[in-house]
């Protein structure tokens, strides 16, 4: 089907059902949660008859400011139902363990497409955010669908999140234009901008720690390992540890990211970023994936890390090897 066939299809399977269930990924960031809130916000105000519900299984600390999920319903609710499940690119990663319950599933996602699920599915990899999608669909169907300042403010939030404020590489001009349209909604800026970027002093102070004892390699690569005992010296979630990343990627010449984060169940998150070169192979080799520069695996020892660091020092040493004008 073409993109106007598969957005089409989707309306009318929302125009269908009288019960729709909304869910996201695991550990949500911004585009999971606005893209699942900002929708759901729509058809309530799109389908005032419909029950419509955001049903996940885990929260994001960072991002509470944008109120509560749904509370939890009865198993009965997805019986008949239909579910959608935004910006999560496998089934293993959708924060709601009941999604077999429901008749069917659409998918709506910018991730790339490795291992489709859904009854009906609507991928689209170049966009900046899931809530591009979502902010697309609206104005497609404007005349169907409603939209106000909190339906656009959870998608904005989405939008500008993860285009990392609209400078990343997917980042275009229809980007820039559907954020237009969404802040004429009446979205408070400055209000949004200091819950998502203001820092508490003890973040900072971890911040300035993380600067001071990060590594890199010969070829440019910059790595850190959060291990318990530097959460527990800053008394950091899960959720704060792994913005250990976002400190990493404005060093010049080091092109390639890698943050390690020890979890509560023994596992090691990895977070992957890059700039030129694209990075999604590496994750995919130790079992994750993602974007092609924004990406992240799980690891289970120490034997791995070292091996997923000499890895990426290869593919940094390779690109620059091949190319030319990065920085």
């Amino acid at each position: 089907m073409t993109q106007q066939q598969t957005m089409q299809a989707i309306l009318d399977k929302i125009v269908q059902y009288d019960k729709i269930i909304i869910t996201r990924h695991v550990r949500p960031d911004g585009d999971a949660i606005g893209s699942s809130r900002g929708l759901a916000a729509m058809l309530r105000l799109s389908f005032p008859d419909k029950k419509i519900y955001v049903q996940t299984e885990d929260k994001s600390d960072y991002l509470a400011f944008l109120g509560p999920d749904d509370d939890r319903i009865a198993d009965s609710e997805y019986d008949g139902a239909l579910l959608i499940v935004t910006d999560t690119a496998t089934m293993d990663r959708i924060s709601n363990s009941r999604v077999d319950l429901a008749k069917e599933i659409i998918k709506i996602d910018h991730h790339i497409n490795i291992k489709p699920y859904g009854d009906l599915s609507w991928v689209e990899d170049e966009r900046s955010s899931c809530c591009e999608m979502i902010a697309f669909f609206y104005e497609t169907f404007k005349g169907t669908l409603k939209l106000d300042k909190e339906a656009a403010t959870y998608i904005y939030c989405g939008l500008v999140t993860d285009s990392g404020r609209f400078r990343y590489e997917a980042t275009t001009g229809d980007t820039l234009r559907i954020g237009g349209m969404l802040l004429d909604f009446g979205v408070d800026i400055e209000t949004l901008y200091a819950h998502l970027y203001l820092e508490d002093y003890s973040q900072l102070k971890f911040q300035a720690y993380v600067l001071e004892h990060m590594k890199t390699t010969k070829n440019g690569l910059v790595y850190l390992h959060v291990d318990k005992k530097m959460q527990k010296k800053f008394a950091l979630t899960s959720e704060q540890a792994s913005e250990a990343i976002s400190y990493l990627k404005f060093i010049k010449n080091c092109i390639a990211q890698l943050a390690f984060i020890d979890m509560p169940d023994g596992t090691v998150r990895v977070r992957l970023r890059s700039r030129f070169m694209t990075i999604n192979e590496l994750a995919e080799k130790y079992g994750g994936g993602g974007h092609q520069c924004t990406c992240g695996a799980t690891l289970h020892n120490k034997k791995e890390i070292s091996a997923m660091i000499a890895d990426g020092d290869k593919m940094v040493a390779d690109y620059k090897a091949n190319n030319k004008g990065w920085l």
